[in-house]
Order: structure tokens, then sequence, then C-alpha cells
């Protein structure tokens, strides 16, 4: 079991009225309920809990209630889609960006997020004391990447030695290497360790279908992550990268946008995660280069554009554990609940709920705790317009449906009575 990451909690108990409560796994609602929160999780649901005498006490309306998003591929530093570059800006005017692009999640409903490359222990203790508001953060530091991999950020025409030549990966060669790389993630506290299986579209000089790493090298990484109980995420997009991961022991896909029916099967028999990541090639066709997306990179999007939703398709439709990421870089994380309303071409509004709520928590180790309306479990929910369970396009619209926030029993935004 995973530590579960803190966020600030409420420093009253909060009560939530007539509120109609989604079970996500089941696809249903109960109405007329009351939700008691108080030291930062759900004491009760019923409907007439015993209430404390303290509570601040408001209305849902009969609105639904369910629970907190969760976002399983975000990089909450990356304020630019030039990475690499920004490895050469102040950590501290980064970090303060960040902390922006952090509050405006939270806003969005997403109270807790897995950042998969940048954020590290400092991220997460900011939130858990309240000095950063936004989403519960699980974090697993710096990807590691070979030299020329999807985390080295060299031009071609640079051959000076950098390990950290961005603000994202680790450059690590051969087994000892990797290791070690691993061992230190581990060490800050990482709850998974990233590892890149195959090329990707932001970095400048690796083929999005070359294959990363030797056997030997994930291996080792795998071997270091499950002795520390924690667990690989892969970067890979094409099937053969993918299903070597998953063969030598990567519990979750991030992207997998080439995926073929092996790889289907090899999800289920590992029972692995695959992490799709569909609205953030949507908005680099269309605002990477003002964004601050290199040519090469641009180049690189449409090979897994057109592929990544019948992937995401074939996986659900095959049966593998999918789970909400957004991916998104720069001045396009404004669009981050894009992605249900995609998601929503080609599968049901509950999976695709589910996607962000239960799966994703089971992927982060936290079933029970997080993405679940029940006593005991983290109070963070929202009450939103509509129902998503029939609609996805009430989560993708944020501003029209959502009408309040709460993180750890605290009601972070409120438009209710």
């Amino acid at each position: 079991m995973t530590d579960l990451p803190a966020a600030a909690p409420g420093s009253t108990p909060l009560v939530i009225r007539d509120a109609t409560v989604a079970d996500v796994a089941a696809g249903s609602l109960t109405e007329n309920q009351t939700l008691v929160l108080a030291e930062g999780l759900i004491q009760d649901i019923g409907s007439a809990p015993d209430l404390p005498s303290d509570a601040r006490e408001v209305s849902a309306g009969g609105r639904i209630v369910i629970p907190g998003l969760i976002d399983a591929h975000v990089h909450v530093l990356a304020g630019t889609a030039d990475l690499f570059r920004q490895a050469e800006e102040s950590p501290f005017y980064v970090g303060a960006r960040g902390s922006q692009i952090m509050r405006s999640m939270l806003r969005r409903g997403f109270t807790t997020v897995r950042d998969v490359g940048g954020a590290d222990h400092g991220v997460s203790r900011a939130v858990a004391e309240g000095l950063w508001e936004g989403p519960r953060v699980v974090f697993g530091g710096r990807a590691l990447s070979p030299t020329g991999g999807h985390g080295d950020g060299r031009a071609p025409s640079r051959f000076a030695s950098d390990d950290t030549c961005c603000d994202i990966g680790l450059v690590c060669d051969g087994e000892a290497e990797v290791r070690r790389a691993a061992r230190h993630q581990l060490r800050t506290g990482a709850h998974h360790v990233k590892i890149m299986l195959s090329g990707g579209v932001a970095s400048p000089t690796d083929r999005v279908d070359s294959l990363q790493f030797s056997d030997s090298e994930i291996t080792a990484v795998v071997e270091e992550a499950e002795a520390a109980n924690r667990y690989v995420a892969g970067h890979a997009y094409t099937a053969r990268a993918v299903n070597r991961g998953l063969r030598l022991g990567v519990r979750s896909i991030e992207h997998g946008n080439l995926i073929d029916d092996e790889s289907v099967e090899l999800f289920r028999a590992h029972s692995a995660f695959l992490v799709p990541t569909l609205v953030t090639y949507d908005r680099l066709k269309a605002e990477g280069a003002a964004a601050g997306l290199p040519p090469a990179s641009q180049e690189k999007i449409d090979v897994v554009l057109e592929a990544g939703l019948r992937a995401l398709e074939r996986a659900w439709r095959g049966g593998v554990d999918v789970v909400f990421g957004t991916d998104l870089l720069g001045a396009m994380h404004p669009h981050q609940c894009a992605e249900f309303r995609i998601r929503g071409e080609v599968m049901p509004a509950r999976d695709v709920l589910l996607s962000a709520t239960e799966t994703a928590a089971r992927l982060l180790n936290a079933e029970g705790r997080l993405g679940v309306l029940a006593p005991g479990a983290a109070a963070d929910l929202l009450v939103v317009d509509g129902d998503p369970l029939q609609d996805p396009g009430v989560l993708a619209d944020p501003d029209r449906h959502l009408r309040a926030v709460v993180q750890a029993g605290r009601l972070v935004t409120s438009s209710l009575p």
C-alpha cells in the first residue's frame, strides 16, 4: 500500500445536505443523502447521520456529488512546452508558475494528480502543508532516460554531457547507472519510477518508434521499484515498446497510442494499466508552436495523433484497466477537462468517469481511500450540475457544470447556498 500524499484538511467539519451521491463503480445514484466530512476524511454518508455541533453546512440542492477527480499523467511544473529550455530557468520561477498551474487544476475538480516527470517531494509537501493550493501530488521525481532518449534534451550538435539536461529527465546508461538512478528517486520518497521505453514527441533526437533501454536495464529498474514496494511507469507509443515493457514488469504504460491485440492480452495477463493522454496531441497540433514546442517535435505529432483514439477503444473493449491522463504543457493546461469529451467518443460516460476515479486510485495503490465516496475515504468530492454517469460533457465543461470542489474536507470553491 502506497502512503497517501496529503492535502491540507479543513479546520472545521463540513456537512453537505440534500446530495445525490454517485456510486461510480455501480453506475448508480442515491438521492437525499447527507455527507459528514471531518479531519480530512468522509466520516459518514446517509439519510440522517449524526452531525457535529460545530459543522459548517451547505446544501447540494439535490445535485450529484462525485469523488474528486484524479489525473494520472501530469507535469505540474511544465510552464512551457519546451521543457528543455525551461531547465535554464530559475527553479523559483518554475515553482511559482507551477503553483498557479496546480491551483487551476484543483479548481477544475482534480483533487489528486500523479506527476510523471518533474515534481518532487517539495511540491507534494507544499500542498500537504497548505503552502500551495493544488491537488495532492503523487510524484515520481525525474524520469529515467538513456542517452539520446526521450529525456535527453540535447540538440544533435551538442556533445557536452549533462545528466540532468531537462526538468523532467535524468540520463543514465547501463544497469549500474539505472539502478542508482532508480534508487535516488526512491530515496526522495517517489511513489513510482518512470522510464522511457520508446521515443517521444518532445525530445529532439529520438524517433517515436525507437526502443529505449535494454532488457537488463528495464529489469533493474523494475527490481528496485518492487524492492521498495513501488512500481514502474513506462513511456511508450509502439506495440513493440509497450509489449516488451509489460513482459518485463512495467505496471503502467503512458500513452500507448500504437498498441496491438497482443498488447491487450499482456495488459490483462500482468494486471497492468494503460494511461492514454489524447488531449495533449489535439492541443499540441493546434497550439504547440505558440506554446514553445520545437519544430522537430511538431513534426512527430501526426504519427501518434490519429492512432490514439483507436488505441483507447481497442484497450477498453479488450478489458484493459484504462486510467485518465492528459500530459498537457505550458499554456495548454486549461484544456485538461477536454479529455473527458474525447474519451466519450469511444467509451460510455460511466467508464470515462471510472478512469478518473476508482481505476486511477487502484493504479495509485490508494483504492478505498481515493476515487470513492465512502466512510474512511479522503474527503475529496465535487458537486456538479448534470449527470456525469450519463454525459461525459458534464465534466468536460467545468465552468458550466462544476458547482463546488471539496478537498480533504475543505471547501475550495463553491457556488452553493
